[in-house]
């Protein structure tokens, strides 16, 4: 651990809460005049960035994802670059490694806030999230209530154990992944695009339902047995 985390650490939960929230907003901000690139040129920066591309393609997009840029942008882009599968490969990365941040940031800035004080249903939300699966994460992930990146932090300010977070949510983006990598090569390379790259998407979509399907059920049985 290092010093700055260490006074970091020192400071009342209330001063690192607010600083979790001023750093959202300074995104949300960032995010509304920030210059958008040219999709045009994405292709070209493979190219400038040689054996190192693949690389930053997993660290930046994460880096933007955490920054809260939407992960259907940082699919389309990569899928543009460096081709459906290869695109969808770095998209992956960059989620599994952005979801790890935005986890220890709102672990590390929220969580002992928000455990001095859930009361009633917010108590037993925050132990419904404690005790949660990978399935569980899957699930939170496919809901459409908030952008990647939020998620990632406000898992991070919950009792959420990290190792299902991060699993369930790279299985939960593998489907959109292979599917937006597959459109943002089309839309650079659509003679050489193959369309079978995309079929993951559609087999994660028809798991993912059939996953939801199976926790409802789940937790239809449990409210039962405990009526």
């Amino acid at each position: 651990m290092t010093p700055a985390v260490r006074r970091l650490l020192r400071q009342p939960s209330a001063v690192r809460f607010a600083l979790l929230l001023l750093l959202l907003a300074g995104f949300g901000l960032l995010l509304l005049v920030a210059p958008r690139p040219d999709p045009a040129q994405l292709p070209r920066l493979a190219d400038r960035l040689g054996d190192a591309a693949p690389v930053a393609a997993v660290v930046g997009g994460a880096l933007l994802l955490v920054a809260l840029v939407p992960r259907t942008f940082i699919t389309l882009a990569s899928g543009a670059i460096f081709g459906p599968l290869a695109g969808a490969a770095y998209a992956l990365g960059a989620a599994l490694l952005a979801a790890a941040v935005g986890f220890a940031v709102g672990r590390l800035l929220g969580r002992e806030f928000v455990a001095e004080r859930v009361r009633g249903r917010l108590a037993r939300l925050d132990g419904w999230f404690t005790r949660q699966s990978v399935l569980g994460v899957i699930t939170v992930r496919l809901l459409p209530i908030a952008g990647f990146g939020l998620v990632s932090y406000g898992y991070g300010t919950t009792g959420a154990r990290v190792a299902p977070f991060l699993a369930g949510s790279v299985i939960a983006s593998a489907p959109t992944a292979f599917g937006y990598a597959a459109v943002g090569a089309a839309v650079t390379s659509p003679d050489e695009v193959n369309w079978l790259a995309a079929a993951p998407a559609a087999l994660g979509l028809v798991a993912s339902a059939v996953l939801i399907h199976r926790w409802w059920r789940a937790e239809r049985q449990g409210r039962a047995a405990r009526t």
